[in-house]
């Protein structure tokens, strides 16, 4: 194997194993910011030696063993020893002698708990969203600062400050590594949800540059999200999440065009839809209706997305059922960006002076003071009426806010075409 093939292997080893190897380091020290330490210098020992040796049949025991005789070195020279005084007092020195071994049988036991353990303190409520968007990339996704940075197109000295800041948040709050229990579970739950969701669609429609999509970022918001429902089989709205990132991840390669623009859900090529994956997320949403009384937040909005799936063209598309999804997601979330969704909806099944009614109401709704999807459906449900000098100036103004180069293109292009007379050739996406 060549050295840069030896390296490819080494980075897709890492973002394999890192999760696992993090997660049992934590619990045995207790310090999330000392497991990350102790796991990188694994891999420091794995790009000197794998070059020269060639990568391990089982590269990822390889790397957890290396992990626990740098950890297990430093227990002995009474580092670690010190960490655990602190939280155990005079139970682990009279255990002292018996540390080690406990410590290398530990980190191999209960690796999934682990796991959700590390989800659960990456996403804790006590740090801010993007803090925990961040930690949870770097610890769970096994992406680099750099990665994290221009994916979210901040500089890498911002990501590294959250990362920083959220270990040392995390280290003064005390906050256990432990797996929450009764009504905090719930609440723990969705914040572990939310940052998943947040990750899966920033990739699937990007805030900001000049991609319109970001395929690795929904690739890892789908595996965090899978990995979840493995450990959690039995919370229908972790499923209902899935369910929602399965269908919609189904459509990534007909969302752009050859030159990278924007194609959206009415102009798609849906023999392009990936039907596998299709296929996965409509069993993940069976499987929340049946764990489910009542569908939560994100099964309403797999149903909507199964909708979409399972017409075979978009004339084919039930509406009308959409429409009643979104008034039950509307009336669970009070949501103001829900109700921009449901104005589409409506639009599609009863015509545009009924979705426009509806954006109408919206217009001095403060949190969508700046949110450029609400001029880009008034100026749709505009041209649809033959108003386009309205419509024309509601494109312009959704171009201006919109930060993705991309979509402020398209946007442009639409008022153009009011400009002209002429309904532009895109309808909104819901």
């Amino acid at each position: 194997m060549t050295p840069s093939a030896t390296h490819s292997a080494i980075d897709a080893v890492w973002r394999i194993e890192s999760p696992k190897l993090i997660a049992g380091l934590t619990r045995i020290t207790g310090d999330i910011g000392l497991a990350e330490d102790l796991a990188q210098d694994a891999l420091v020992v794995a790009l000197e030696r794998w070059p020269e040796s060639g990568v391990p049949d089982n590269p990822g025991a390889w790397l957890m063993a290396t992990a626990k005789h740098r950890a297990i070195d430093q227990l002995r020279r009474g580092k670690m020893l010190d960490r655990k005084h602190e939280q155990l007092g005079h139970e682990l020195e009279a255990r002292r002698d018996a540390a080690v071994p406990d410590l290398d049988a530990a980190i191999d036991d209960h690796i999934g708990d682990d796991l959700l353990r590390l989800m659960f303190i990456a996403c804790h409520p006590v740090l801010s969203t993007e803090a925990r968007v961040a930690l949870t990339l770097r610890l769970l996704g096994g992406l680099t600062t750099d990665e994290i940075a221009r994916a979210f197109l901040v500089p890498e000295s911002t990501v590294a400050q959250r990362i920083v800041r959220a270990k040392r948040t995390l280290r003064e709050a005390r906050v256990p590594f432990e797996v929450p229990r009764g009504a905090e579970l719930t609440a723990r739950l969705a914040s572990v949800l939310e940052v998943i969701y947040l990750v899966f669609n920033e990739g699937y429609s990007a805030t900001a540059g000049d991609e319109w999509v970001r395929p690795a970022l929904c690739e890892d918001a789908l595996r965090l999200g899978r990995i979840l429902a493995e450990l959690v089989p039995d919370e229908p709205e972790v499923h209902g999440l899935v369910a929602l990132l399965e269908i919609q991840a189904s459509r990534l390669h007909a969302r752009v065009g050859p030159g990278g623009e924007p194609v959206l859900l009415a102009d798609q090529d849906r023999a392009r839809w990936d039907q596998l994956l299709v296929r996965r997320g409509l069993a993940a949403l069976e499987r929340a209706e049946q764990l489910a009384g009542a569908l939560g937040p994100y099964a309403l909005q797999a149903a909507i997305a199964a909708c979409h799936a399972r017409a075979r063209t978009p004339e084919e598309t039930d509406w009308t059922r959409i429409t009643a999804l979104y008034d039950a997601l509307a009336q669970l979330t009070q949501s103001p960006v829900v109700e921009v969704n449901r104005a589409v909806a409506y639009t599609m099944a009863f015509g545009p002076a009924a979705g426009l009614e509806i954006a109408d109401a919206l217009r001095s709704e403060p949190a969508l003071a700046n949110y450029h999807l609400l001029p880009t459906v008034r100026g749709d449900f505009l041209a649809k009426l033959g108003r386009f000098e309205e419509a024309r100036a509601e494109f312009e103004r959704a171009a201006a806010l919109t930060r993705n180069g991309r979509e402020r293109d398209l946007l442009r292009a639409r008022a153009a075409a009011c400009a002209r007379g002429s309904t532009p050739n895109h309808p909104q996406e819901c």
